[in-house]
């Protein structure tokens, strides 16, 4: 394992590679509250044929923790994540795996103006396309098919919560963090001990990382914009995820040019509690999508 500081102006991001140094670049993108430690359980079961690399989000971990909440904006998120890229693989388009706002983030990337030159595929779990996840909710709504957006508004009711500068913080910082093993593994009902380690910095994360909610929820929900990508994506669909519920991608084709969906019996956090199960998704997908590549470089001959 090599740690290396990764920056993208002021911002200084904290990555570790590892795994075949041969092998195709898989980064991993984690989310809320989590850090690059989210992936431990299924960096193992990959390392022998990916590149990998991860890194700690702008406000988790060991990265820079920005004050402002405008700099936890999905833009500025997407340029962190290709800095990476530009830092660690700048001749080789990269494949990429994310949960969480690590997805939604990603999402954001996969979807701007010549991703498809810099990034091979996209995994996601547990994340969507806010702009997407709007457009859906309105389409429905508008076709007097309210059920599947109010399933989706009431598992993301904590959100409102979260968007109450300091009013979580207390019970975030105080209790949520010295018990959040237990806590997921209740939300998940999966084993508590499948849902360790956490970083030493939990506490911190859960309470910055609120201004991922601040800065995005309402702007993208509110003034959703039309985003598409050629990027070949897999939806790794948990079915048991209480917090992100599979009918919110019933849309995701209208925007997605290739898309696999896999759906997988996990809750929310499946890179913990299924970590093997993720990795073997990943794997499939991703010898597909270099088996595709390698047959036109050679049509292109």
């Amino acid at each position: 394992m090599r740690t290396r500081i990764v920056t993208n102006g002021p911002i200084r991001l904290h990555t570790v590679e590892e795994g075949n140094p041969d092998g195709p670049v898989l980064i991993l993108v984690h989310g809320w509250p989590d850090t690059h430690m989210l992936w431990d359980r299924v960096v193992p079961h990959l390392a022998d044929e990916f590149r990998i690399i991860r890194f700690d989000n702008r406000g988790a971990g060991a990265s820079t923790v920005p004050r402002d909440v405008a700099a936890y904006r999905l833009t500025h998120l997407a340029t962190d994540l290709f800095a990476v890229i530009d830092a660690m693989s700048p001749d080789t388009p990269v494949h990429l795996l994310a949960h969480d706002w690590g997805a939604v983030l990603c999402w954001e990337a996969v979807c701007e103006p010549g991703a498809a030159e810099r990034i091979a595929s996209y995994t996601s779990v547990s994340g969507p396309n806010l702009d997407h996840l709007a457009m859906w909710m309105r389409r429905r709504l508008r076709q007097a098919r309210p059920l599947g957006p109010l399933e989706q508004a009431l598992a993301s009711a904590y959100t409102v919560l979260f968007q109450i500068p300091g009013l979580p913080v207390p019970a975030l910082r105080w209790w949520f963090s010295r018990h959040w093993p237990g806590f997921v593994g209740a939300f998940d009902r999966t084993d508590p001990a499948a849902i360790g380690p956490l970083a030493p910095t939990v506490a911190d994360d859960m309470v910055h990382g609120l201004k991922l909610y601040r800065a995005n929820v309402r702007r993208h929900l509110l003034r959703p914009r039309e985003r598409r990508t050629d990027v070949p994506v897999q939806l790794v669909q948990n079915l048991r995820d209480l917090a992100v519920r599979p009918v919110g991608y019933e849309d995701t084709e209208r925007w997605v040019t290739d898309l696999h969906r896999e759906p997988l019996d996990a809750g929310h956090w499946s890179p913990r509690s299924h970590a093997g199960e993720l990795a073997e998704l990943t794997t499939r997908f991703l010898r597909t999508v270099e088996a595709g590549t390698a047959a036109q470089s050679r049509n292109a001959e």
